[in-house]
């Protein structure tokens, strides 16, 4: 085996000229992944400019540097493009969407955790913390169990944080 078995880093073996060529190779994987932050999903051809350092999800239908990538992370070295194969778990936040992209094994899916708020299956289940509710009040006929029940709703959202107290 020549490389670790998950992200396949280069390993050094005794004897090998140039270890610091596979050693800089490792760290620049390491770089890239670790915390990982994107700068887009969205394209599928190599930015015109960009910084060392900088990394991309590679969209459908990569052309350029980045044909035969699609779903790799892509990012920018001294010595230009390098690519890592995406593994099932992986996150990576991505900075043109505001929110994180993790890898099911087959495709990368949007986070269920967005700034905006909680989605199940790609649809909003919980949005942002909205105006307090008033409690119920007045009426001709009090329906005491009707407003006990409201209260208690009242109560479990409030507890929730999902809207004022």
């Amino acid at each position: 085996m020549d490389g670790t078995p998950r992200w396949a880093l280069p390993l050094l073996f005794a004897g090998q000229a140039q270890k610091e060529i596979f050693h800089n190779e490792a760290l620049g994987t390491i770089d890239a992944l670790l915390h990982g932050r994107v700068e887009s999903a969205d394209l599928a051809t190599p930015p015109s400019s960009s910084s060392i350092g900088q990394c991309w999800i590679v969209a459908a239908g990569a052309t350029g540097d980045w044909a035969g990538q699609v779903d790799a992370i892509a990012y920018r070295t001294e010595g230009g493009w390098r690519f890592v194969a995406p593994k099932a778990a992986m996150r990576m936040d991505v900075a043109d969407r505001g929110h994180a992209l993790h890898y099911d094994g087959g495709e990368w899916r949007d986070a269920s955790v967005r700034a905006d708020g909680f989605y199940l299956g790609n649809e909003q289940v919980v949005g942002l913390r909205q105006s307090a509710i008033a409690a119920p009040v007045g009426g001709l006929t009090i329906d005491a169990e009707a407003r006990n029940t409201i209260a208690a709703v009242l109560d479990v959202l409030r507890t929730h944080g999902l809207i004022h107290a």
